[in-house]
């Protein structure tokens, strides 16, 4: 079966892999165009494109999906059935263009979880599990009926960088055997249920801004919920310090309670923050221009006190 497969980020390789592992037939992967990348501003080739090219792939690179010289392209492709991961919002023009017809595989338990962010809002939210969807695609955004799902446990500590991982290559076992399970005719569809749909945005910089009024747990949650990236971030002073790791501290004793942001603590390797019900420790952060380190070695060279306010 030939197999015309789009993807873009890190998360797209492992299910690239293991089809190309199972000797199906990939005319071609598609995904974005170059971006600049850096102080030279030098071409930037995607994840899925720097694979593509070391399994001597042939790489598509629309500007437009919308372009009809690019459905005469994917047509001339013949391609039995579309692959989608992390991608782009495909057009019925080209999803339509395969007779098995288009799938995607999205990282969550569909309905839940539709958008850009489903990892990244599922730890923020507080969500103990969590899994990947493939489903056949439709006009509306990740709506269309489901292949198969792997459900997956959510660590309270587990980032989303962590997380990504693990999705990643439960992902790639799901796509394999939702192709696997069209080329025989054996699938079994069924529908999302709507009433227990929920969205996933995609999220920006000032949406990453750690409010310290939120219960201690809540910041946890937030901060893992975005690291390594976007990354959640606070301010000291002016500075901006980005925040990667924390930890709960239970049935802590502060005395008078301070105001949420104030510094707790600076001793040692503990560097504790007041949140709106409690304390919570900063396990890994970085200060604006320097590298990711931890609590430990950020306190011996920053100039931070005990009564500081986080903003």
């Amino acid at each position: 079966m030939r197999i015309l497969y789009m993807g873009t980020p890190e998360f797209a390789l492992p299910s690239l892999s293991l089809l190309l592992d199972h000797s199906y037939s990939i005319p071609a992967v598609v995904t974005v165009p170059d971006k600049a990348q850096g102080r030279g501003q030098k071409p930037g080739f995607s994840p899925v494109k720097k694979f593509a090219i070391e399994r001597g792939l042939e790489v598509l690179q629309p500007e437009s999906l919308k372009d009809t010289a690019f459905h005469h392209l994917v047509a001339s492709l013949k391609p039995d059935l579309i692959v989608v991961v992390a991608f782009r919002i495909l057009p019925p023009e080209v999803y339509n263009l395969a007779p098995r017809g288009a799938f995607n595989l999205h990282a969550s338990l569909l309905p839940k979880y539709r958008g850009a962010a489903p990892i990244n809002w599922a730890i923020i939210n507080g969500e103990k599990e969590t899994g990947v969807t493939s489903f056949f695609l439709r006009e509306s955004v990740d709506t269309g009926s489901v292949i198969l799902q792997a459900r997956m446990k959510i660590g309270p500590d587990e980032t989303a960088g962590e997380l990504h991982d693990r999705l990643a290559a439960v992902g790639a076992e799901i796509v394999l055997q939702s192709v696997r399970l069209i080329e025989r005719g054996g699938v079994r569809l069924h529908d999302q249920d709507e009433t227990q749909a929920s969205k996933a945005p995609k999220i920006f910089k000032d949406d990453c801004r750690v409010d310290w009024n939120k219960p201690s747990e809540a910041v946890h949650n937030f901060v893992r919920g975005l690291s390594p990236i976007p990354s959640a971030w606070t301010t000291h002073k002016g500075k901006v310090l980005k925040l990667y790791r924390t930890r709960l501290i239970q049935n802590v004793t502060t005395g008078e309670k301070s105001s949420p942001g104030t510094v707790a603590a600076t001793e040692g390797d503990e560097l504790t923050i007041q949140a709106g019900d409690g304390v919570i420790s900063i396990v890994e952060l970085q200060q604006e221009g320097r590298k990711r380190i931890n609590a430990a070695e950020f306190l011996r060279g920053y100039d931070l006190h005990a009564g500081d306010l986080l903003q």
